[in-house]
């Protein structure tokens, strides 16, 4: 089941105040285990011993951020294994049935009741019984299985949007695009200006799922789309084909060769005034030097379809799990309690701008411009999705769709056969 977040729901009691890893030695490997101290005994239930953290916050700020977060945890001695993000994603099943960490980082949602279900997280509701006034129903709902327990600790989450440089777009007369026609008027006057209008990078994988999700529900609303991720609808519908269309129309617009350039290549394209603007999430801002970031401004994705306007966004929430074969229970319960903490969220976006504290005890009083900007996007949307690789099973997500965009985007004039082949491979996966 997808949990459906509302606006109300998820603002209500606050304005957002709020690889292969499977085996230890690759852990190692790729991370640089570190000893985070805690000379201080062991308080209330958590057992005295060390406790392991699986991270998957390998770029320069969400590390900084995520290090000084936990050296604040003093109940137990900390490890931290930190695996490069991707990685640690596309690996994550073998990790969890092999020899996981006490504690990993992980996706609300879908993502989350998928590995509940399989047995492979620890219900850690004794700990929402403690912490649970602090969060809205909304992400506490993120955060429940379909049996009705808690298995997820929010921590952060973030808005996607167009993001742009003020400056550029005043110097130029560039204005914020109110529907698609408009911002393919704009994206073709970029191009004349000599910019490449929108930055893109699909290197990795995933980047281009935003797309997709903004196109889809823009076009066929967020009703339509939480119920083809959740395998309810064909990929063969007409309804997805014209997604594809419209992004196909989209494309001359893009930068050239995104399979070959990372998020953070295409950000710093931004950061350089030589792409006008970029859909991402709000984390575009850890490539930007502290500086510009007051430069940074963003638009929510013009209409499509008048009928869904604007009303919905992709605000993936980020946060911590207890592995089902952790060695230390009560030690992980209690690292968790520390990331549910107000001060600890603070901490994190203090340091990474591109982030906003789940949190309702959070102080947003020292949000920079842009991260207030998010909330009030967040607070003013309807529909609230996960994001693709969020909102559908893992391994359809992986196997299935990330291979498929990757294969439109080099040859985007094959919608018709590709679609039969998603069809074809969901029906094999949503049994």
């Amino acid at each position: 089941m997808i949990q459906r977040l509302s606006r109300r729901d998820l603002m209500r009691g606050s304005l957002l105040g709020a690889a292969a890893f499977g085996v230890p030695a690759i852990l190692a490997g790729c991370g640089n285990p570190a000893e985070r101290g805690a000379a201080a005994p062991a308080t209330g239930a958590a057992a005295r011993g060390v406790v392991t953290l699986g991270s998957n916050a390998s770029d320069e700020v969400p590390k900084k951020a995520l290090d000084t977060v936990i050296k604040a945890f003093t109940s137990n001695d900390l490890k931290i294994n930190t695996v490069d993000h991707n990685t640690f994603q596309e690996n994550i099943n073998r990790y969890l049935r092999g020899t996981p960490d006490d504690v990993f980082t992980w996706f609300a949602g879908y993502r989350m009741q998928f590995f509940a279900e399989q047995g492979l997280a620890v219900d850690i509701s004794d700990v929402w019984q403690e912490i649970g006034a602090d969060y809205t129903p909304a992400f506490k709902a993120a955060s429940t299985g379909s049996d009705g327990k808690q298995y997820f600790l929010p921590f952060t989450y973030y808005p996607w949007a167009v993001f742009y440089r003020k400056s550029l777009w005043q110097e130029k007369g560039y204005e914020v695009p109110a529907t698609l026609d408009e911002f393919t008027a704009l994206a073709r006057k970029m191009k004349a200006d000599g910019l490449s209008p929108v930055a893109f990078a699909d290197k990795d994988g995933w980047p281009a799922m935003g797309t997709f999700d903004i196109l889809n529900m823009r076009a066929n609303g967020y009703d339509f789309h939480v119920s083809l991720m959740a395998g309810k609808e064909t990929w063969t519908d007409p309804r997805v084909k014209q997604v594809f269309d419209l992004w196909r129309g989209l494309l001359e617009h893009h930068q050239e060769a995104p399979l070959g350039r990372t998020w953070q290549e295409a950000a710093q394209s931004l950061q350089q005034k030589k792409t006008g603007m970029y859909l991402l999430g709000m984390f575009v801002a850890q490539q930007f030097p502290e500086s510009d970031r007051d430069d940074l401004d963003f638009f929510t994705f013009p209409e499509i379809n008048p009928q869904f306007g604007t009303d919905s966004i992709d605000a993936p929430i980020d946060g911590y799990m207890v592995s089902a074969k952790a060695k230390n229970v009560a030690g992980a319960k209690a690292l968790v309690k520390h990331f549910a903490q107000a001060a600890s969220q603070n901490v994190a976006t203090s340091l990474d701008p591109g982030t906003l504290a789940a949190s309702s005890k959070a102080d947003t009083g020292g949000y920079s411009a842009l991260q207030k900007r998010g909330a009030e996007l967040v607070s003013g949307a309807a529909h609230i999705a996960q994001f693709l690789d969020r909102d559908t099973r893992p391994d359809f997500a992986s196997t299935v769709m990330i291979p498929a965009f990757q294969r439109f985007i080099g040859k985007p004039d094959d919608i018709d056969a590709l679609l039969r082949d998603v069809e074809a491979q969901k029906a094999n996966i949503f049994r």
